[in-house]
Order: C-alpha cells, then sequence, then structure tokens
C-alpha cells in the first residue's frame, strides 16, 4: 500500500522537489537514475543531492539500488508529493483530508478547495505491472514503460473521457490533472454492490444505470469495465465512475466491449434480484444502444 503523503507533506522544501523533478525527468530514460547525472537533472551540487536524496529517502519518497553504478528512482510516493505541489500551485486545491477509498488500481482522498473535492490517484501497475501492461493499449507501442508512465497515462485517458462526458453523462465532473493524478467533484449516495434497492427500485435504477451507458455511447464512448462497483446510486439518480480504460466507439474492439458491459451489469442484477430481473436479452439490448434505440429496459426484460 503506497503511504499516504499528506502526513509529512508540509516539511518538504524547494529543494526536495528539485531532486524529485530531476529524478522524474532521469526516468525518462532509465529506470534507474545514476547518481552522477543528478546535479544535471536536478540543478543542484553534488553535496546538495546528497543531502536531498537522504530526505527523502528517509520519507520514502525515492529508493536507491546499487547495480553497475548507484542508481536512484521515484517512488509512487515522490510521484504523489509531485502532484501535489503543482495542484496546490494552481490553488486547485487548498488541503488534504481522509481516504475515501483505497483500491488495486487508484486511491482517492477527500481534499479542500471552494468546496470538498476528491483527489484520485492512479496506481495502474504497482502490483501488477505486466498485465496492466498487456491490456491497455496506450503502453501497447513504448519500450521503456514504468509504473508512472502508465499510471499517468491512465489519468490523462480518464479525465480526457470525463471532460468529453460530462455533463451529458452522469459521471463525475471533472475539475484538473497533474501526471498520475485527477482532482474532481466527489460522489454522493453509496456503490451500486452495497445498495439494498427494493423490488419497486431495482428495474428503475438498472434503466437508470443503462441510460448512462447509451449516453456515453452515443457521444463516443464505451466504458469497458462496468460493474456493481463503479455505478454510485444517490437520491437523484446514478453516477458512473472508472473511465481510464473507456474505448472510442470505433475502436476495433468496442462492440465486444459493450456486450460484456452490458453483461456485467444484467447478471449483477439478475443474480441479486431474480424476482425482478430474468433471463434479460443481452443481445437485443446491445443492439438498440448500438443502433441509437434504447428507450427502456423493460422492453428487454
Amino acid at each position: 500500500m503506497v503511504r499516504n503523503v499528506a502526513e509529512f507533506f508540509r516539511e518538504l522544501e524547494p529543494e526536495d522537489f528539485y531532486l524529485l523533478s530531476g529524478l522524474e525527468h532521469g526516468m525518462r530514460f532509465s529506470r534507474w537514475v545514476d547518481r552522477d547525472r543528478l546535479t544535471e537533472f536536478a540543478r543542484l551540487d553534488g553535496e546538495e543531492v546528497d543531502y536531498r536524496l537522504d530526505r527523502c529517502e528517509d520519507r520514502g519518497l525515492v529508493e536507491r539500488k546499487t547495480i553497475q553504478y548507484q542508481g536512484f528512482r521515484l517512488t509512487f510516493e515522490g510521484y504523489d508529493a509531485l502532484a501535489l505541489r503543482t495542484f496546490a500551485e494552481r490553488d486547485t486545491i487548498e488541503g488534504f483530508g481522509a481516504p475515501l477509498g483505497v483500491g488495486k488500481e487508484s486511491d482517492v482522498y477527500e481534499v479542500r478547495s471552494y468546496k470538498p473535492l476528491a483527489l484520485k490517484f492512479h496506481r495502474e501497475g504497482y502490483t501488477n505491472f505486466r498485465e496492466v501492461r498487456k491490456e491497455r493499449e496506450y503502453t501497447a507501442d513504448n519500450q521503456h514503460v514504468s509504473w508512472f508512465y502508465t499510471a499517468r497515462k491512465a489519468a490523462e485517458r480518464e479525465y480526457e473521457v470525463l471532460e468529453a462526458l460530462y455533463p451529458d453523462v452522469r459521471v463525475p465532473r471533472p475539475i484538473d490533472q497533474n501526471r498520475h493524478a485527477i482532482v474532481m467533484e466527489q460522489l454522493g449516495g453509496v456503490e451500486l454492490s452495497k445498495a439494498g434497492l427494493d423490488d419497486r427500485q431495482v428495474v428503475g435504477v438498472l434503466d437508470l444505470v443503462l441510460d448512462e451507458v447509451d449516453g456515453a455511447y452515443r457521444a463516443g464512448y464505451v466504458h469497458a469495465d462496468m460493474s456493481e462497483y463503479n455505478v454510485s446510486v444517490d437520491t437523484d439518480g446514478v453516477t458512473v465512475f472508472d473511465w481510464p480504460q473507456a474505448v472510442a466507439t470505433d475502436h476495433e474492439n468496442a462492440d465486444e466491449l459493450l456486450d460484456r458491459d452490458l453483461e456485467n451489469l444484467l447478471r449483477y442484477f439478475e443474480r441479486k434480484y431474480p424476482q425482478q430481473v430474468d433471463d434479460p436479452d443481452l443481445a437485443a439490448l446491445a443492439t438498440a444502444i448500438r443502433d441509437g434505440e434504447f428507450e427502456s429496459v423493460r422492453a428487454f426484460l
């Protein structure tokens, strides 16, 4: 698990960030940055580099490895610190709050601004880098791929999709993006997997979710990872979140991914609410969405 850097963020000095930025620059060329190159990358003299390396290593922001040379690289905590500093400099956020959710591929925290917002750090590849690199198309043609590159591309992709969909589709409002992090509106309500729907609500909520799937398709995107874990249910409707793996509707696998999204949703409702959702016509539903003819899920139950 990645440590919350907000605990010691205020202790960091400008020269610490020079070092972290220098390491970030050096990691574009190699996985481990030679200590001797850091005076150039960080624009600090040798004595200052050694002092800053010790400070940052003590706080878990960098790690070292002796190979043919003394090499250093950023940890995710170091990358978090760089993104936080940028958001603070832009006045995007004013303070850091409690964790809202910690997952396999992201950590989400409350942050303070003109109102409470959410800060999402992408962690793609942190626990299973090879699998993520294989599955995510934005790493396919890059020979030197690090966790940081993968996470940054995921954040850039998600932010791009959120900007394209909001407000026509119920997704979190995007506020700002830097490196592997996104600031967005906080979600209200409860995750669909934890929502206790009564018999009168089931089909209506499923209809709302499919309305958003249909709206995203009309706007040119397929979520590509839909499940009960990335839908929030609130008194005023539903919100679909987690979009880094979304693909355009003209993508070669878009039809297959739409079918999978719909199957995941329908099978969940069928499994949890069998009296209300029984043997839905998945193929007909997918066709209706692709043809722009979807109106209500009730026609397919």
